[in-house]
């Protein structure tokens, strides 16, 4: 095998873009590249390891040996190793040996800039390319239509290891999937997919978020270029993926970021700073520039070579507080005597701003559970940038209404109706997600109090309450069709419910539901805006009844929605209405099809000029068993 010849993908400008932590395509450059060099065709190495004293490539092609293939070190102090190895190909397996300048060898590490790893439990990286013939043109030309802040914004959240499976337990692959599952989400009517992490991980039990090849999709399910061609056919069916991103920690496996050069190259030093109590893992340093150059060029990363819509990134809270899960004399507050974490501020507004002005037409949003200000505002007027942020205390208040039996709802309305006086604070997306579905929290379905009937009605009424509610919607997976189980990441979905006809039922609801959500303007034209909501009557706890007006940019497009969270039918129900004309029932959650009890208005209701709920005209209605109704002006 031929020796380490001396080349360099940098320039200069590279070296000082990445000293200043500016360089956001930072992945062209470091890691292991397939090119030709003097009519030679092999691989260019390059490394981040400022305090090595050497640095080795080690692999299939030398047998693992330290020392035969030493990496050249830059001479600009930017602790770059890098040469070109003649004649590796691609599917090579290698990592890097370092020894480090305290004279320890450091575990042999998988290169952070991996297109591709090893299948897991295997650790090593593996060269490789991300050539694929894109057929996805129409969407990506026109995606900014479909993932504007003021378009349907219905989101199935899916983890690829426990959606289906196949009859021996067996993964699905990524190739499988492309099939199924687009099918699946396509005839569903959900306008977005959401993966929970697809990059490389070494443990299961995380579900994807302890990862370790930042660069790779994980090679559980095939290799990069099949996982391409899963997004590509989402594309083609019209349907958006946001992949789960997280830079808030990641685990201290032998062969990943933690220690990596013997030194603490990526975590922050102080494990104040630097440790997550949570998780057992360690915390990025986004104060050192060259870890903010590689967090954000992992983050365009996967929008430019991936063509993904969106990236939500996880556990913003616990990057944003220094105190975080954290007790007296475990953290150190801030220059100014906070808990905020400024370093973690600073780059994740620098991570939108550059997110946003590189790629239009996509989003980022945050998972972030406390009431940190303005995390879905623009960084010019002082916000983090987001274009989103998960509403965890709708989710938490909703759950927890839903749980009580109905003979006690009246007493707790406010649990309801409190989301809405904070609703429009930011741009929120509303979430039931896998955390919820674990841990003996039970399902979501198997929450509902009641027979089965009643738990199902429930269910139907959460949903059609949830997608009525401004803001945007995440189902996980399962909740479509009432997974009565807890969600176990081992196994599949309990696809064989749906053989009983309250499964079914409840899927063809949410079938249903996403095309009333995508086929209305009144529920997500001004779904982040206070001008798209309106209360009609939110204090009827007595009855347990909600009412309120949904807007969109026309007036026609008007809808009322009516709630009632008890299973007794109301008879000749008044509500206020804001005109004259007359209202028809266009949704109801209680229809025969969905296994309801089929109780609803058949013809059009006349409007009366007889104020009520403090309006000039008022409409008497027959409003169903634990149902969400939907009524428009004709």
């Amino acid at each position: 095998m031929s020796k380490v010849i001396s080349h360099s993908l940098f320039t200069d400008f590279d070296i000082n873009l990445f000293k200043a932590g500016k360089h956001f395509r930072l992945y062209e450059k470091l890691g292991a590249h397939l090119i030709e060099l003097n009519g030679v065709q092999g691989v260019y190495f390059a490394v981040w390891a400022p305090t090595a004293h050497s640095v080795s490539v080690v692999g299939d092609f030398n047998f693992w040996t330290q020392g035969e293939h030493e990496l050249y070190v830059r001479w600009d102090s930017s602790g770059i190793w890098e040469g070109f190895i003649p004649d590796i190909k691609k599917g090579t397996n290698y990592k890097y040996k370092i020894l480090s300048n305290n004279g320890d060898i450091v575990t042999e590490k998988a290169d952070p800039f991996a297109f591709y790893c090893e299948k897991p439990p295997h650790t090593a990286s593996v060269v490789w390319d991300l050539n694929h013939d894109w057929k996805d043109s129409k969407w990506m030309k026109t995606r900014k239509e479909h993932n504007d802040l003021d378009k349907p914004y219905s989101v199935y959240e899916v983890h690829l290891g426990s959606w289906k499976r196949a009859e021996d337990n067996r993964f699905l692959s990524y190739l499988e999937l492309a099939e199924d599952l687009v099918a699946y989400v396509k005839e569903m009517g959900f306008t977005h997919v959401e993966f929970m992490p697809v990059m490389e991980y070494p443990y299961d039990p995380s579900w994807g978020y302890q990862l370790v090849g930042y660069f790779a999709p994980t090679s559980r399910f095939g290799n990069p270029q099949d996982f391409m061609v899963l997004v590509d056919k989402l594309h083609q069916a019209g349907i958006g993926v946001i992949l789960d991103w997280v830079p808030s920690h990641f685990p201290d496996d032998a062969h990943g970021l933690g220690f990596f050069d013997g030194s603490n190259l990526y975590e922050h030093p102080d494990r104040r700073k630097g440790y997550h109590p949570d998780w057992k893992s360690l915390v990025f340093n986004y104060g050192r520039n060259e870890v903010r150059s590689f967090l954000i060029s992992n983050a365009l990363f996967w929008l430019h070579h991936y063509h993904v819509d969106g990236l939500r990134v996880d556990a913003v809270a616990s990057m944003l507080y220094l105190d975080y899960s954290r007790n007296d004399g475990e953290w150190e507050p801030n220059i100014f005597g906070g808990n905020e974490n400024l370093d973690t501020i600073s780059f994740l507004k620098e991570f939108n701003e550059v997110v946003y002005s590189n790629y239009e037409g996509v989003q980022t949003i945050a998972e972030e559970s406390t009431s940190f200000p303005m995390v879905s505002r623009p960084t010019s007027v002082g916000g983090l940038g987001f274009g989103m942020k998960w509403m965890m205390g709708w989710m938490h208040d909703t759950l927890k209404y839903f749980q009580k039996a109905t003979v006690y709802r009246k007493y707790h309305q406010n649990d309801l109706t409190f989301s809405m006086t904070y609703a429009f604070t930011e741009n929120f997306m509303l979430p039931l997600s896998h955390d919820e579905v674990v841990y003996g929290k039970k399902s979501i379905a198997d929450r509902m109090p009641g027979d089965e009937w009643q738990k199902f009605a429930n269910l139907r009424l959460l949903y059609g309450y949830m997608f009525t509610h401004p803001g945007g919607n995440l189902l996980f997976m399962g909740g479509e069709f009432g997974q009565m189980s807890e969600w176990n990441f081992q196994e599949s979905l309990d696809w064989h419910l749906l053989q009983y006809p309250v499964h079914s039922g409840a899927q063809q609801f949410v079938k249903d539901l996403n095309k009333l959500y995508k086929s209305e303007p009144a529920l997500y034209q001004k779904q982040f805006s206070q001008e798209g909501f309106e209360w009609i009557n939110y204090s009827d706890h007595q009855n347990a009844v909600i009412s309120y007006v949904r807007k969109g940019n026309n007036s026609k497009d008007d809808l009322i929605v009516v709630c009632n969270f008890t299973q007794i039918v109301r008879k000749n129900y008044r509500i206020g209405v804001p005109r004259k004309g007359k209202l028809k029932e266009i949704f109801n959650s209680d229809l025969e099809k969905y296994q309801g009890s089929n109780v609803l208005n058949a013809s059009d209701l006349k409007i009366e000029s007889s104020p009520y709920d403090g309006r000039d005209y008022s409409v008497e209605l027959l409003i169903p068993p634990l149902s969400v109704t939907v009524y428009k002006f004709s």
